[in-house]
């Protein structure tokens, strides 16, 4: 109905529907998207206080880590679920 009802409103008044022309580059110029890069570094300490864990404390923390990570999904704060996986990531690795 909506289509039919927006093609006659296009022929009647002589309009060409035409696609947006958007670049990528203006949706993902966001501040949302910079401003990880800046928190993630601000957060760095000068010396790691996971080199002084035991695996059994590791393995708590990327248990913590995952939950906190799969509530911040649900709550649509995917920034957050984000910078939760790459802590993670490296929490693994270090094991």
């Amino acid at each position: 109905y909506r289509r039919e009802k927006q093609i006659k409103y296009n022929t009647d008044n002589n309009v060409t529907p035409k696609a947006l022309n958007k670049s990528l580059d203006n949706v993902l110029s966001k501040n949302s998207v910079s401003t990880y890069h800046f928190i993630k570094e601000e957060l760095r300490a000068a010396e790691p206080d996971m080199d002084y864990l035991t695996k059994e404390q590791i393995e708590k923390l990327i248990k913590d880590k995952r939950k906190a990570m799969e509530k911040a999904a649900k709550e649509l704060d995917f920034m957050q679920a984000a910078r939760l996986r790459d802590e993670i990531k490296s929490l693994q690795d270090q094991e």
